[in-house]
């Protein structure tokens, strides 16, 4: 056991740490102090309190021995509290600021960077930014205190507004200088943390000592790196509800099928997480995969096969499912949102229409029923459950600990349950996309044993034509 461990031990790489920016890298001589919370009266440090520049979290933690393993394992700085910060509680200026869609637990972040700031940190001059990227340039920040925010926590969306689009590099910055800025705190998805790297590489070029941090939020889960986004827990939750009322409607008709359209523009995450929770749905459509609606192997033959067996069928697919198959004009396929992303045509209700015409077709006089259920706005504006909540609180915190230390051009967020910080630039460049060959889509084919919608091609000997059929 012993050589075999020693073998192992042998055949381990390194561990490759990313660099994390730090304040001092452009301010050499700034100097550090003790941190606050070593003399605040509601915490007692113990040994393990502050974390290190020794701790480190493993992106990866499952490995394939008998395979050749990778020059360097990749790692991240462990999120916490450090024994030494790089501000002076009484010379923070610090703004907050969201953007993008709602998602639930906006509120809760906000709320809680600024209960940190102020109970954790002493800090008194703490700003909200009024509708987004914008909000820098075109408005008069809210000042904000524990007593404003006491409640934002129990309610949806965001208390300071958002906005998509607005985003103006030199505007954005120049209100950062002149306001007087040494702390930015961004929430936004994986278009605002874009932003946030821009903001954070124009604040190094003009050599401004403000440190700026991202915490990611996307209800589509599509930020990758980090294990989930806040509001993603409550956004499947909500997600359960109407697939049980389309469940509902489809066994209350005959011949009944309940359609329900999820949110995840480039992710089936909802769809799948609220699939595998929910086990009323028997088929689950995401971007990640391809799927045709005749023929053998196809949607509508596994419908009318369910209809056949049950009486009805319950059918989920998130936004992004199908978009290059619906039928588009010129114009829609040149336009863009205020993000400057592709506007996706409703594939609920095209779904919708070809499910009547096809049963018409082929079904002439019989019963048959669509129940179409959009519950995308409703699960956006919702507060956050208790899971979110406290995640959020996690989050909002692991992002002041580290601006306090001196990190900039950051997201906190957990790697494999452990909260660390990553850079910046990593995170606006990763994506979380579904893997259809893992083990969670396998199990929705086991729960839903919906076809792979992948065409193979039956050989016949002597004969050079061939069909399709579904493997």
């Amino acid at each position: 056991m012993a050589t075999a461990a020693a073998e192992i031990a042998d055949r381990h790489p390194p561990i490759a740490v990313a660099s994390l920016p730090h304040l001092t890298d452009h301010f050499p001589t700034l100097q550090s102090r003790t941190n606050p919370l070593q003399n605040n009266q509601f915490f007692h440090p113990i040994d393990g309190f502050y974390a290190t520049s020794t701790d480190v979290v493993l992106r990866r933690i499952a490995f394939d021995l008998s395979r050749k393993p990778s020059p360097a394992h990749v790692a991240y700085y462990r999120a916490g509290p450090r024994r030494s910060v790089y501000f002076e509680p009484e010379s923070v200026r610090a703004a907050i600021v969201t953007c993008g869609g709602l998602c639930p637990g906006m509120n809760t972040v906000i709320r809680e960077l600024v209960v940190g700031l102020w109970e954790l940190y002493g800090v008194r001059q703490i700003h909200g930014i009024v509708a987004g990227y914008r909000g820098f340039y075109s408005s008069e920040p809210v000042e904000l205190s524990l007593k404003l925010v006491d409640d934002w926590h129990k309610r949806g969306g965001t208390a300071l507004r958002t906005s998509r689009g607005g985003f103006d590099l030199r505007r954005i910055v120049d209100a950062i200088q002149d306001r007087g800025f040494n702390q930015v705190y961004i929430i936004g998805g994986d278009g605002t943390m874009r932003g946030a790297v821009k903001i954070f590489e124009e604040v190094c070029r003009r050599n401004l000592q403000v440190a700026v941090t991202g915490i990611p939020k996307t209800v589509d889960n599509d930020i990758g790196i980090i294990d989930r986004s806040f509001g993603f827990q409550t956004a499947v939750e909500m997600a359960q509800q109407a697939i049980s009322a389309a469940h509902v409607e489809a066994e209350s008709a005959v011949n009944g099928i309940g359609l329900v359209k999820l949110m995840g523009r480039s992710t089936g995450h909802i769809a799948l997480h609220a699939t595998l929770s929910s086990r009323d749905v028997d088929c689950c459509l995401i971007p990640e995969m391809e799927f045709y609606l005749e023929g053998d192997g196809g949607l509508f033959p596994f419908l009318e096969r369910r209809l056949k067996e049950n009486g009805h069928a319950v059918l989920v697919v998130a936004e992004g499912a199908g978009q290059d198959t619906i039928p588009r004009t010129e114009a829609q396929k040149e336009e863009r949102d205020e993000s400057g992303n592709p506007v996706f045509l409703d594939v609920g209700g095209w779904l919708k229409t070809e499910l009547k015409d096809w049963w018409a077709r082929t079904h002439p006089g019989e019963l048959f029923t669509v129940k179409y259920i959009d519950p995308t706005y409703m699960i956006r504006a919702v507060p956050a459950n208790a899971t979110d909540n406290s995640y959020c609180t996690l989050l909002a915190h692991s992002a002041i600990h580290g601006v306090m230390a001196g990190y900039t051009g950051f997201v906190s967020g957990p790697i494999n349950g452990n909260y660390s910080y990553i850079p910046l630039k990593d995170v606006a460049e990763a994506k979380n996309e579904v893997n259809t060959r893992d083990h969670k889509w396998a199990w929705v084919r086991s729960v839903t044993n919906q076809p792979d919608f992948v065409e193979t091609r039956l050989f016949v000997p002597g004969n050079r034509s061939s069909s399709g059929i579904s493997s």
